[in-house]
């Protein structure tokens, strides 16, 4: 598995900020009100990623990582990797379409008070999205476990 390109994280983002953009313009009047909660899960995510970034790092600095019961399953790993992985690119779409509402919202915050209501909650999750998108990087970053030197084995039997 490849790690995940940031180039493309930033296209994705800018894309989906264009679709954002262009349906806001299009559709705000329709929308309904944009609130702070609307910015909890990709904060959570961000968070959670963050810690098991940090677990990961902390079990290779010290090489437990193995089967032993007091070691972190490699299997567990593979699976936050799978996590910041998904993260990664999830946080770089919420982001990028809470910036496209951004570009809508921010202008107008002064004349209209729906854009000026929507603001705080479109603020935090295009924060959000961006946190989580970065905490997933790093995270799958973290899970990146180096090949073992020739004079160790691969795999014990």
């Amino acid at each position: 598995m490849r790690t995940t390109p940031i180039p493309l994280l930033v296209i994705t983002t800018l894309f989906a900020a264009g679709v954002a953009a262009i349906l806001t313009w299009r559709f705000y009047a329709s929308f309904i009100p944009i609130s702070v909660t609307a910015s909890v899960t990709p904060w959570l995510m961000a968070g959670l990623c963050g810690v098991l970034a940090r677990r990961v790092r902390v079990h290779l600095d010290k090489g437990r990582i193995g089967l032993d019961r007091s070691q972190l399953n490699p299997i567990t790993v593979a699976q936050w990797l799978v996590i910041g992985k998904a993260s990664a690119w999830t946080g770089s779409v919420v982001g990028g379409v809470y910036l496209g509402i951004a570009a809508y919202v921010v202008p107008r915050a002064g004349t209209l008070s729906a854009a000026a209501d929507d603001l705080p909650g479109v603020v935090l999750s295009l924060l959000g999205g961006a946190a989580m998108a970065v905490a997933g990087v790093i995270l799958e970053r973290s899970c990146e476990v180096p090949p073992p030197s020739d004079a160790e084995p691969a795999a014990v039997a």
